[in-house]
C-alpha cells in the first residue's frame, strides 16, 4: 500500500510537470524517424515491425537516462531527500515506487506507438503474436535501462553525472552482445567466453524475445536486471544515509 502511494505521488508529479509530455513526444518522434526514415518501413515491403523494434536498444540508450537522471539527484540537491527518509517509509519501498511510477510511463511512450500495429495489420498479415512479443520485450529491457538509471542518480547530487553514468554503463550493457563488438574480438577471445559475454546484454536476451522467443531464461534475466540494479541503488541511497 505504501508503494502504491509512492507510485500515485510520482506519477503525478512527472505528468504535472512539461517533463512528461516532452518526453512522451521526443520518444514518438524519433521512434518514428528511426521506423520510417532509418528503418525503410515501407520500402521493406514486409509485413513485420521490426524496422521500429530494432531501433529500441538505441532509443532507450539516450532517452532512458534522461528519464531516470532525476529520481535521486534531484532530491539529494534540493535537499527533499532528507524529508522523505523522515517519513514512515523504507528506501527500498520509494525506491520500487519511483520505478514503477517510471517504468509506467514507458509502457505509455509503447501503447502510443499502437497505430503501428494496425497500420502493418491494414498493410498486410503480419504475426501479431511476435509482435506482441517484441513490445513486451521492448518494455522489460526499458525496465532494465531505468534500474540502471535510478542506480546511477543514487550515486551524485549531479543530474548531468548521473546522465554520463548511465550512458556510459547501459552502453557497456548493450553494447557487449552486438556484433560490431564481438567481431572484433572473436579472432583472438575463445568463442565460448564471447558467447558468455554476449549472455550478459541487454541486446542479446532483446533480440531473442523481439523475434518471438518468450523463454523463460529471457523474462528471468530482465526481472533479474531490475531487482540487482535496483537493490544497488537502495544500498547505495542507504550507505549515504548512514555518512
Amino acid at each position: 500500500m505504501t508503494i502504491w502511494t509512492i507510485f500515485k505521488r510520482e506519477l503525478a508529479s512527472f505528468i504535472n510537470s512539461t517533463v512528461a509530455y516532452l518526453f512522451i513526444f521526443i520518444f514518438l518522434v524519433i521512434s518514428g524517424v528511426c521506423t520510417f526514415l532509418l528503418g525503410s518501413f515501407y520500402e521493406r515491403g514486409q509485413a513485420d515491425l521490426m524496422s521500429f523494434f530494432n531501433f529500441h536498444p538505441w532509443l532507450y540508450l539516450l532517452l532512458v537516462p534522461a528519464l531516470s537522471m532525476r529520481t535521486w539527484s534531484e532530491e539529494r540537491n534540493s535537499g527533499s531527500i532528507e524529508l522523505v527518509m523522515t517519513m514512515p517509509v523504507t528506501t527500498l519501498q520509494v525506491m520500487i515506487g519511483k520505478f514503477v511510477a517510471l517504468w509506467f510511463i514507458l509502457a505509455i511512450c509503447l501503447l502510443l506507438t499502437f497505430p503501428l500495429v494496425t497500420s502493418v495489420n491494414y498493410l498486410g498479415e503480419p504475426d501479431n503474436g511476435i509482435i506482441m512479443a517484441a513490445y513486451l520485450g521492448s518494455w522489460l529491457m526499458a525496465g532494465a535501462f531505468l534500474a540502471v538509471g535510478m542506480c546511477m542518480s543514487a550515486i551524485t547530487k549531479s543530474q548531468v553525472i548521473a546522465f554520463i553514468l548511465a550512458l556510459v554503463t547501459c552502453f557497456v550493457l548493450v553494447s557487449m552482445g552486438s556484433p560490431l563488438i564481438t567481431n572484433i574480438f572473436q579472432s583472438w577471445v575463445p568463442s565460448i567466453v564471447l558467447d558468455n559475454i554476449a549472455s550478459f546484454s541487454f541486446l542479446t536476451h532483446y533480440e531473442n524475445i523481439a523475434k518471438g522467443v518468450l523463454s523463460l531464461n529471457n523474462i528471468l534475466y530482465y526481472l533479474a536486471s531490475i531487482c540487482f540494479w535496483l537493490f544497488a541503488g537502495y544500498r547505495i541511497i542507504e550507505i549515504k544515509k548512514a555518512d
